[in-house]
């Protein structure tokens, strides 16, 4: 079997501290599965600098200029970790059989990126990299993210559980991701619906190496709600359900006061009257709030605008350069075949 050509793509936003580390580090493992004939020697490193402000972008391109196997993508504005990773996934399958991504800060243990290409080699199109456990985690984050997952299967999402992003994915694998056009964009929910065949290899997750995590609190909660927002509707169905029972309450309570009043009943004060309307009108705003986002999201995806825009793309120009060459080698060789076919 023909060795396949491999891509890491690394999403990096603001990461000049780790990223010295990170180059070599990967470097050491292409290298060593080159070695072992795992991979074709064409097998390469794209970091994605998603908008950063500091001197990732610098760092990279200075790189690239003295290591043939490490390219660049430059995006033209910080559009987030997902469409920065969606662009690094799409630039790279134009010449690789294979991609693997993993996140900047080194926490995914890059040794078990072996296995990802032996899992592929056996004929699987996805191969998850999956946390064994969370002792890394401090216990608010650990506890939010086991509640996260088991609330998005009791919503209906198919995720794989302590799953990030730290995958591989065939080609075919990804041209069928890029048929997926939608604007809010969730990979961990959206990768597991292309059913192709897939499996799981699990690891220990590291500290981070240097610079601080590019996921706060704020952060987490907004990219979960994108999840759950993303990929069902049992919120909007939630509200519809409690304002059925808050009607049905509101209608038995209204029954009542009707019973005193042709009772005789005592008087009635201002608590129950004010509870009621607290009551309502906080359960309004909730529903008016949750169909808006529903709403702001049919209108992102009616507008059609592009996820991203790349300002630089040094792994593109490689690879048309490799085709310039590789067509002039061709049309020589065929020049020189003229005379003696005459």
């Amino acid at each position: 079997m023909v060795e396949p050509k491999l891509t890491i793509v690394v999403p990096c936003y603001n990461e000049e501290e780790v990223l010295p580390e990170t180059i070599a580090q990967l470097n050491n493992v292409l290298g060593e599965l080159i070695t072992e004939k795992l991979i074709s020697n064409e097998s390469k490193l794209l970091f994605v600098d998603d908008g950063s402000k500091d001197k990732t972008w610098s760092l990279i391109y200075k790189e690239s200029l003295e290591n043939r196997a490490v390219h660049g993508l430059k995006l033209s504005r910080n559009v987030g970790h997902q469409n920065a990773l969606l662009a690094g996934l799409l630039t790279a399958k134009k010449s690789s059989d294979c991609v693997i991504s993993i996140d900047a800060d080194l926490q995914d243990d890059i040794q078990i990126i072996r296995e990802f290409i032996v899992k592929f080699k056996d004929g699987f199109d996805i191969v998850y990299g999956v946390r064994k456990r969370r002792d890394t985690d401090h216990i608010f984050k650990k506890k939010t993210a086991e509640f996260f997952y088991k609330l998005m299967r009791k919503l209906g999402v198919n995720l794989i559980y302590n799953h990030a992003d730290y995958r591989l994915m065939s080609k075919r694998a990804i041209d069928e991701l890029e048929r997926f056009e939608e604007v809010n964009l969730f990979l961990r929910g959206i990768v597991p619906l292309i059913g192709f065949p897939s499996t799981s290899i699990y690891y220990d997750r590291k500290e981070r190496l240097a610079g601080t995590t590019k996921y706060p609190l704020k952060k987490m909660l907004s990219f979960a709600f994108e999840g759950i927002t993303s990929f069902s509707i049992t919120p909007i169905r939630f509200v519809l359900l409690l304002g059925l029972v808050s009607f049905f309450v509101s209608f038995l309570f209204g029954c009542y006061f009707i019973t005193l009043k042709f009772l005789g009943g005592a008087e009635t004060g201002w608590t129950s009257l004010i509870t009621s309307i607290w009551l309502i009108g906080g359960l309004q705003l909730i529903a008016i709030g949750l169909i808006g986002e529903y709403i702001g999201k049919i209108y992102k995806e009616a507008k059609r605008r592009p996820k991203y825009s790349i300002d630089i793309d040094t792994f593109s120009m490689a690879h048309q350069l490799i085709e310039r060459t590789n067509h002039a080698e061709s049309l020589e060789f065929e020049q020189k075949q003229l005379p003696e076919l005459n």
